[in-house]
């Protein structure tokens, strides 16, 4: 523990500008260092501007062991490849070998590249636009100068049907061993270097399949690190879920149409594809009763399951001459395998599982999912490996839901470093309706309008809702002085670049900008959040943990959830010690209802306030600092 505080201290000073380990930081790193030598779990939440990121990079590279750090954005991955990583293998004094790695869909299969100008290749094109088959033309292009064929280097985004014809997921890829392009296969490149790291960052969706596949896409490591740890019930939920609809048939049909010259049997796959969505459709957006599947569905899902089984003794039946023809058919039957193994799975649904019907037409498909997460995590991770949790607002009761064991972990929260009371300001608007009234959505738009106006534009207006979102912009726009931006107006990066380089514009958004937005500076001085984000009512595997938590379901399954997105949402405000602002929480509910602090205690120390005035009145000394 003290040689990571001394490490820490030394590469802390070599910062840019120079620099001291805050206290928090510290005591994190010191705490990693003891959960990695004691081999006990660490749950610990930290604080936006603690610097947790060296806070748990250091002392994973001391331990002397290998370190796998998971993370649940983008940004933050590429955050720790590209600028915290470099940084501590020149200043940590020792030498250090790290790596990232991403799922195999993620970068270029030179196999399918060598097939691009086979005759066999337009097939799999076939209605494609020219703009899309230009597409592939260029990724044809950029994997001769590409050096790790990573989606994250192309400056541009790729049509997702121009991606699909040159890389593989992992249902499809036959291996290394049985394909001619294995050796230099970017995707093997890109595992050879993290089985040789001391270091390896991930993804966590990518780390829910190694746990699903036990350990199968991973090196052996002895440490886990998961950042932005208040996603992981969700991502191991989707990892191991299963998913079976009309379009994994079509696919599967395209597959076996360049490989086979029998049109009756492509023709069968896709007629099953059609046959399980309409019966699908009747169910689509519910959730199915435990045990048995309706019988119209099973008896579906039966044929499809014949008719893939068919598909699959066609390909084993074709020569296996090495070459690229050969390497469709491994592909199309490992394809088949797959769904095959997952049409057995969804036939048969266990009472630890929940099942339902999600999206419409093509995209209607029936998921089958753990209802309890914590099964899988203890078997596939608490009971291998140490495990350090860690995120800017973990819940209370988050160890217990994700199934680690009273008693195997320690938990710590090292605060944030920014001086909340004298920065920000939590407004509450008791004074609103009940959102299950009527009239709130007007008074909502009336109370941004004299907020937005107070703070000079400069506002992140948060929603629960597509609807309501779209109301207030068609609204707003017309009353504000200001620009107002959506969030569907432009791609992500775009809008966030244009929101930046206007000091005085608005952007008004949903969930998807709850979390993963840095905005520091004079761009953004309020932060509303029109509903506490209580988690759908119908959503089906959030209404089985509901049943099973019975008479406690509203604060161990809603609030935690609720609690969680709120502090999120809250804290885009507050992203250096020099941000000053307001967070608006427009529900009246968050001051008044029985459970009000459960979410204020989840919330950063703010001032509070339920006098608009007083909110006014602080934006408005913002607007007239230097």
């Amino acid at each position: 523990m003290a040689d990571a505080a001394e490490q820490l201290g030394k590469v802390v000073a070599q910062l840019p500008g120079g620099g001291e380990a805050r206290p928090g930081q510290v005591a994190m790193a010191e705490a990693v260092a003891r959960a990695a030598t004691g081999r006990r779990h660490l749950v610990v939440q930290a604080g936006t501007g603690t610097g947790k990121s060296l806070a748990y990079l250091v002392p994973a590279l001391l331990t002397g062991g290998r370190c796998v750090v998971a993370t649940a954005t983008k940004a933050l991955q590429d955050q720790l490849g590209s600028k915290d990583l470099p940084f501590l293998a020149e200043h940590l004094g020792r030498s250090i070998e790290f790596a990232v790695l991403k799922g195999r869909s993620n970068y270029l299969c030179l196999q399918r590249i060598r097939e691009v100008d086979a005759a066999q290749s337009a097939l799999e094109l076939d209605g494609a636009s020219p703009g899309v088959r230009r597409q592939v033309r260029r990724l044809v292009t950029w994997a001769a100068s590409t050096d790790t064929g990573d989606r994250a280097e192309l400056a541009w985004e790729p049509d997702t049907r121009a991606w699909a014809a040159v890389s593989v997921g992992s249902a499809e890829c036959p291996g290394a061993a049985r394909c001619p392009m294995g050796e230099p296969c970017f995707a093997e490149l890109a595992r050879r270097r993290a089985a040789a790291a001391d270091l390896v960052v991930t993804n966590l969706h990518l780390y829910g399949l190694d746990i699903a596949s036990d350990g199968a896409l991973l090196p052996d490591h002895d440490l886990v690190v998961i950042d932005e740890v208040h996603q992981l019930e969700d991502v191991i939920s989707d990892t191991a879920a299963m998913a079976v609809g009309p379009g994994r048939f079509a696919h599967l049909a395209r597959l076996v149409r360049a490989v086979v010259a029998d049109d009756a049997l492509v023709g069968a796959l896709g007629d099953a594809g059609r046959l399980v969505g309409d019966a699908l459709a009747p169910s689509s957006g519910t959730r199915l009763a435990s045990g048995a599947l309706p019988a119209p569905l099973a008896d579906a899902l039966a044929v499809a399951r014949g008719r893939v089984a068919a598909a699959a003794a066609a390909l084993r039946q074709i020569a296996t001459d090495i070459g690229a023809v050969d390497q469709r058919r491994v592909r199309a039957l490992k394809s088949a395998d797959t769904l095959l193994d997952d049409l057995a799975a969804v036939l048969e649904v266990p009472a630890t599982h929940v099942a339902w019907v999600e999206g419409q037409g093509d995209t209607t498909r029936l998921m089958v999912a753990p209802i309890e997460v914590g099964p899988v995590l203890e078997a596939g991770l608490w009971s291998k490996r140490t495990a350090v949790l860690t995120s800017a607002t973990i819940a209370p009761g988050l160890a217990e839901r994700v199934g680690m064991a009273a008693g195997t972990y320690d938990e710590l929260d090292v605060g944030s470093p920014f001086d909340y009371p004298s920065h920000a300001l939590l407004y509450c608007a008791v004074h609103l309706p009940d959102p299950r009234r009527p009239g709130f959505d007007d008074a909502v738009i009336e109370e941004l309008r004299a907020l937005i106006g107070a703070a000079g534009g400069r506002t992140l207006a948060l929603f629960t809702s597509w609807r309501a979102m779209r109301a207030a912009v068609v609204a707003l726009r017309e009353q504000l002085p200001y620009t107002v931006l959506a969030q569907d107006d432009l791609p992500k990066p775009a809008l966030l670049a244009a929101f930046r380089a206007d000091e005085t514009s608005c952007l008004f958004a949903t969930a998807g900008l709850f979390q993963g937005v840095d905005i520091p500076g004079a761009a953004l001085h309020l932060v509303t959040i029109d509903r506490i984000p209580f988690p759908r009512p119908d959503d089906p595997l959030l209404e089985a943990r509901r049943e099973r938590a019975g008479s406690s379901a509203f604060r161990t399954v809603d609030l935690p959830r609720a609690a969680t997105l709120l502090a999120q949402a809250s804290g885009r405000l507050i992203r250096s010690s020099q941000d000053r602002g307001v967070v608006a929480v427009l529900d009246p509910r968050l001051g008044t209802a029985g459970y009000r602090w459960d979410l204020v205690r989840a919330l950063p120390p703010m001032r509070r306030t339920r006098e608009r005035a007083e909110a006014e009145s602080f934006l408005r000394s913002l607007r007239s600092e230097p």
